[in-house]
């Protein structure tokens, strides 16, 4: 992303933005992994731990539109310090719960609630950062980079907090996500800046390099939010549809992944543990390679195959390994299938990312909310139908379900024309293929 001779300001803040992450994924999957011991000090049922952990997917999805919001207003910088703080009170809070109480299930539940509200604010606040400070040529690598802490913090939290428990007890493992939640706030109040301008490390010809890609003049101010431009674009809900189902998917792999290698086929906890490790290298490696593809491409074919074309492949791709992967009969070939299924949905996350900052501007953090709504709600929904579908017609029709959804999607992803603002204007200076004609 950098060019010689000018600094590279944005490239580090994208990289801290890959950090907070991987801080946002380890805040919310650590409980997965402490949940054996939780269960055990509560007296809790799988059953009521899911009520747990649903709770956060409510908060978060709840919170996504009003995080947007503040993102547009307060600032990417000051929301996102204040949400890694708020983060850090909440875990320490989930180690509060005192397991006598004869209203623990309640309080676990309101506290992972307030967990989710807090971390609603990552992802609406780091595409408001990207649509201020990276350059449209650019933001298939930086949300590339940014996603691929989802990977990279899924895929180390089982060891860490493994370790730490193992060390200190569950507890222990809430206190030192807290402590590295805190730690990251202050580095990114003390790094980041709302406006490259604003920044004391920025030179002329990085600061010219960014303006030259943005679809608005930077210092002109949000304003009033145009819901009914929103709400009316086709784009949006395109996006939003898309999302869906892309939730639906990638969050079989985050709730039932180890579960279905038990069950439908006879891995052992070990065995379990080290190829459940598959998808979320893959979909850090897919998000890593899916942001160099979509510039790639969006400079030699336009944005529209940059950023929805790249989406519809990935899609596609997808579906095939899914279909694949839960019929072989070999436990490790279906283990790399299925995880090649989940690095080829991850090729399109930066397309959702980046195109939100394409289309929506100044109101970016408000779209990418609304849109993240529909990720939490194709997540939500995949909480409950997947070991439903699995309980009823077997692992090899949930995960066909998730291919018929994900058909859906790319049907969504044919109507997003990113070169399209919001309210119907043509950004063809967005474009490099129109551009260039």
């Amino acid at each position: 992303m950098a060019a010689t001779r000018r600094t590279s300001v944005r490239v580090r803040l994208v990289a801290m933005l890959f950090v907070i992450s991987a801080i946002a994924f380890l805040d919310r999957t650590n409980i997965s992994v402490a949940g054996l011991q939780m269960r055990r000090d509560y007296a809790i049922d799988p059953i009521q731990l899911g009520w747990v952990f649903s709770a956060f997917l409510i908060g978060y999805a709840a919170f996504q539109i009003p995080a947007g919001w503040l993102a547009a207003r307060i600032g990417p910088r000051l929301l996102l310090t204040l949400a890694l703080l708020w983060w850090g009170v909440f875990s320490v809070a989930t180690a509060w719960v005192p397991a006598g109480s004869a209203h623990a299930i309640t309080l676990l539940i309101l506290v992972r609630f307030g967990l989710g509200i807090g971390e609603a604010a990552v992802y609406p606040s780091g595409n408001q950062f990207v649509s201020r400070w990276v350059p449209a040529q650019e933001r298939g690598k930086a949300n590339g980079l940014i996603f691929a802490g989802v990977g990279a913090g899924s895929g180390l939290t089982p060891p860490l907090i493994s370790a730490v428990i193992a060390l200190g007890g569950w507890r222990a493992s809430f206190y030192v996500c807290a402590l590295i939640g805190v730690v990251a706030a202050a580095v990114w109040y003390a790094m980041a800046r709302d406006r490259p301008q604003d920044h004391p490390k920025i030179d002329a010809a990085e600061l010219a390099h960014i303006e030259a890609g943005l679809p608005h003049e930077p210092d002109e101010p949000a304003g009033p939010i145009p819901w009914r431009a929103i709400l009316t674009s086709r784009a949006v809900w395109g996006l939003f549809l898309g999302y869906f189902a892309f939730g639906y998917v990638v969050w079989i792999f985050f709730s039932w992944f180890f579960i279905y290698l038990a069950e439908a086929r006879g891995l052992d906890l070990k065995a379990s543990a080290l190829f459940g490790m598959a998808p979320f290298v893959a979909m850090t490696i897919g998000c890593l390679v899916g942001g160099v593809v979509n510039d790639w491409v969006s400079r030699r074919h336009g944005l529209y195959w940059g950023r929805s074309g790249l989406a519809m492949l990935s899609f596609a791709l997808t579906a095939l390994f899914l279909l694949i992967g839960s019929q072989v009969a070999s436990a490790p070939l279906a283990v790399l299938t299925l995880a090649l299924g989940g690095g080829a949905m991850y090729l399109s996350q930066s397309s959702f990312w980046s195109v939100t900052a394409d289309i929506a501007g100044r109101h970016t953090g408000v779209v990418s909310g609304l849109m993240n709504v529909g990720c939490q709600l194709g997540g939500a929904l995949t909480a409950s139908l997947t070991p439903w579908i699995a309980a009823r017609h077997g692992w090899a029709a949930a995960f066909g379900t998730g291919a018929a959804v994900v058909l859906v999607g790319i049907a969504a992803w044919a109507a997003v024309d990113p070169r399209r603002l919001i309210g119907g204007a043509r950004a063809a200076a967005l474009d490099p293929a129109l551009a260039a004609r």
